[in-house]
Parts: C-alpha cells; sequence; structure tokens
C-alpha cells in the first residue's frame, strides 16, 4: 500500500559493521500475524540471509513486524508491536514517514509523536 524512502543508518549495537538501509512498508494481508512472521522468515531465507549467531551483527536483510493494525502479540515467537520501535529512530522514522498516524497499542503514542521525542533526545 505504502513504502517509505531508504535511509542509510549506523548499525546499533552487535559487532563494528557497515551501514545499514533501512525502511517500511505498509501492506494488506490475510494472513494472521504469526502467518505473516513465517512468510517474512521464508523471503529472508530465499534472499540469502543465514544464522550468523551473532545478535544484531551483518546479514542480507533483515524483515520486521512493527505493527500489525492496533494488535499486541506476546509470546515465545513474536512480538507485535515491535520490541524496540519506540527506541530506535531507524525503524520509527520510516513507519512515521508513511503513517505518521499509527498509535502504538502500549505507549498509546504516534509514530510521529514517538519520533520527535527520539529527535529530541538525538540532539
Amino acid at each position: 500500500m505504502k513504502v517509505s524512502s531508504l535511509y542509510e543508518t549506523e548499525p546499533e549495537g552487535g559487532p563494528q559493521q557497515g551501514k545499514f538501509l533501512d525502511g517500511a512498508a505498509e501492506i494488506r494481508t490475510a494472513l494472521s500475524p504469526h502467518e505473516l512472521l513465517a512468510h517474512l522468515k521464508q523471503i529472508e531465507k530465499e534472499t540469502g540471509r543465514k544464522p550468523s549467531g551473532v545478535r544484531w551483527g551483518p546479514r542480507e536483510i533483515d524483515l520486521d513486524i512493527l505493527l500489525y493494525g492496533d494488535m499486541a502479540v506476546n509470546d515465545p515467537e513474536l512480538t507485535i508491536p515491535h520490541p524496540l520501535l519506540h527506541l530506535r529512530t531507524f525503524m520509527i522514522g520510516p513507519l512515521a514517514e508513511i503513517a505518521p498516524g499509527a498509535l502504538h497499542p502500549i505507549i498509546k503514542k504516534t509514530a510521529s509523536e514517538i519520533l520527535e521525542s527520539l529527535s529530541g533526545k538525538d540532539k
């Protein structure tokens, strides 16, 4: 439905590595959140992602579910909204570009409000 611009960002956490390209897409799907996660993991595998065992290490592709409507999911396989969404500019920035009014169902702030609060911390 919508795709953000791509943003070149410095990695946060993990080993020293090159920059990342980050973006967000808004989709419409009949898949459940767990079915969507399985589909995204298959895309990652087909794109060449291999388990490295290094948390936040270099990778070919990383597809995450940031939000799923106003749903909250918290189980061993999946957490929605993404648990770091409200803390990471590289996630919330692209989301705010395409859906500034998207509401974080836990903290009850919009993507643009979260981005504004993070932007103030970066200065």
